[in-house]
Formats: C-alpha cells, sequence, structure tokens
C-alpha cells in the first residue's frame, strides 16, 4: 500500500522561483500527511498559456536548472518520490513540455510529452520517448502528460512495461459537458486505469490565466478504474456555462493577463494498493494482457 498525492495548485505565468517555492510548501505538507508519492500539474514551475515559442523559452530550464534540482533535493530529504511538470529548455529549438520524476537520491528522470495538444504544437518541441517506468522505494512508476492519456497506447505501453503506478501531471482546461456528466478527462482516466488495470494519478490545476478556465480536476483512481480521491470540481456533476472571459483562445487571449486568477490550493491523498496493478486477470479466465489478439493489431500499428 502506498499513500499518493496529487497537489493542485495555481502557477503563476513566468514567475518559476515563486512557483517552485509554492509547490515545495505542497510537497512538504502532503509529505507530512504520509504521502510517499506527490504529483504537481503540468507546467507547475511556469505557468501555461503562453503568447509564442519565445516567452515558453524565457520560462524554461534545462533538467539541471533550479526547479528539478531543488525538487530533487525535497525527494531525498523527506524520503518521497516527486513527479512534477516543467518547461525544459532546448538548445536546438522550442523549449519541451516535460516532467522530471525525482525518487530519494537517484537521478532525475525526464519525460519530454510526446503529444502536443492544440496550440502547445506553436510552443514547444514535441518529445520522441516512451513513457518511462522507474522502479522507485514505492513500486513501478509510469509518466506521461495530459494529452498522452488521451491515446490508449501510451497507457497500454507503460502498462506492458510493467508500472504499478503512472503519475501524470495535466492542465484540464474547462469545456462545456451535458448536465450530470463528470468532466470528461476524468472519465478517461478512470477507463484507461481499468482497460489496463494500472492506477492512476493525475494532478490538476485550478484558475484561469489569460483567458483560459481551468478544470482543477485532479482524481487519483485505483486499478479497477475506481475513483480513491477527487477534488470537488472532478466530482462535480453540473454542467459547467462556457467561460464568461472574452478573449478565451488565440493571440488576443495570450496578450493580456487581465482576467488571471489564483484559486485557493489543494490536495488530494490516497491509498493505492499498488500490487493489485501486477494482476491483470480480471474473471477465471479473462487476462487484460494475456486475452490480447497482437496478431490481429498488427496491420494496424503504422
Amino acid at each position: 500500500m502506498a499513500l499518493v498525492a496529487c497537489s493542485q495548485f495555481t502557477p503563476v505565468l513566468g514567475a518559476v522561483s515563486e512557483n517552485v517555492d509554492r509547490s515545495l510548501e505542497l510537497i512538504r505538507e502532503a509529505a507530512s500527511r504520509g504521502a510517499k508519492v506527490v504529483v504537481l500539474p503540468e507546467l507547475a514551475s511556469s505557468g501555461y498559456a503562453f503568447a509564442n515559442s519565445a516567452e515558453a523559452a524565457a520560462a524554461s530550464e534545462p533538467a539541471t536548472g533550479s526547479a528539478v534540482s531543488r525538487w530533487s533535493e525535497a525527494a531525498s530529504e523527506l524520503g518521497i518520490v516527486i513527479v512534477a511538470g516543467f518547461a525544459e529548455t532546448n538548445p536546438a529549438g522550442a523549449p519541451f513540455n516535460s516532467a522530471a520524476l525525482l525518487a530519494p537520491d537517484a537521478e532525475p528522470v525526464i519525460y519530454r510529452k510526446a503529444h502536443l495538444w492544440d496550440r502547445e504544437r506553436l510552443m514547444f518541441t514535441p518529445g520522441n520517448d516512451l513513457p518511462p517506468v522507474v522502479e522507485t522505494p514505492v513500486g513501478r512508476i509510469g509518466v506521461m502528460i495530459c494529452y498522452d492519456l488521451e491515446f490508449p497506447e501510451w497507457v497500454r505501453i507503460a502498462a506492458l512495461q510493467g508500472a504499478d503506478l503512472i503519475c501524470a501531471p495535466v492542465n484540464w482546461p474547462v469545456v462545456q459537458r451535458p448536465a450530470g456528466e463528470r468532466p470528461g478527462e476524468v472519465v478517461r482516466v478512470q477507463a484507461e486505469a481499468s482497460m489496463n488495470r494500472v492506477a492512476i494519478a493525475a494532478c490538476d490545476r485550478g484558475g484561469n490565466e489569460r483567458g483560459v478556465e481551468w478544470s482543477g480536476a485532479s482524481v487519483i483512481v485505483d486499478a479497477d478504474g475506481w475513483p480513491l480521491a477527487l477534488t470537488d470540481q472532478a466530482a462535480d456533476r453540473l454542467r459547467p456555462e462556457p467561460p464568461t472571459v472574452p478573449g478565451a483562445s488565440g493571440e488576443a487571449a495570450a496578450a493580456g493577463t487581465a482576467s488571471d486568477r489564483l484559486d485557493p490550493a489543494t490536495t488530494i491523498i490516497a491509498e493505492i494498493d499498488l500490487q493489485a496493478s501486477r494482476t491483470k486477470r480480471i474473471a477465471e479466465y479473462s487476462d487484460v494482457m494475456a486475452d490480447r489478439r497482437a496478431d490481429l493489431y498488427e496491420r494496424f500499428t503504422e
């Protein structure tokens, strides 16, 4: 069993040092409550709604920079695993949208988001590596970022590599949904966990940044796909109203910050039986991995 936390907060765009300071406060708070794994949002050190690639680059750091180094020091000091999103400097071009996995007294493991969402492709360079699965003192932890979760192949790859838990820093914008439904991203995380029998912790962000309203819908689900902990926004079954902030997309939204709003930070914690992720059998004769018909799927692998 492992206590896993998602520490959701609102990063301030471009304020890297201040964002890392705030994240470390939340990490220490979660650790004081017994958490052995702490997940932070996507681009936790930098904020998200950049006007262009140059602005994203200005808020980026190398993997040896202050953000990752300070998180790594905290992981070793507290004896926990931290997974956090940051903008990673790319000497060859636009920065990467990356996440660092920091385990006690270990070198950082860096993952670069492979599937870039919408205008991200104007700001960032996509990664070209598979999601890592890292042996840690807690268990085998996989890492991916936000839109990566929308691709069943990506979650399946991590599960096939033996992940006990997938930690996903995310930034989920508010979109309209039918009355009585949870945010679609939460539903899909539950489905991916169930289909692969692997626990998933997705840490979202809140607030309003340059006209983008963020869901604040962090969720932790077990290997059966059931939520063990989730924020009020993730559980809210009321249909949201469309954002009222003008200029909610495109360059106009990226031009100003007058509408920015910081939401209170919140941490959700759940105890997860990570051993359950190693059992892929769902009935006496049914196993979600052993029953795959890869011989039939090969024609659609490209």
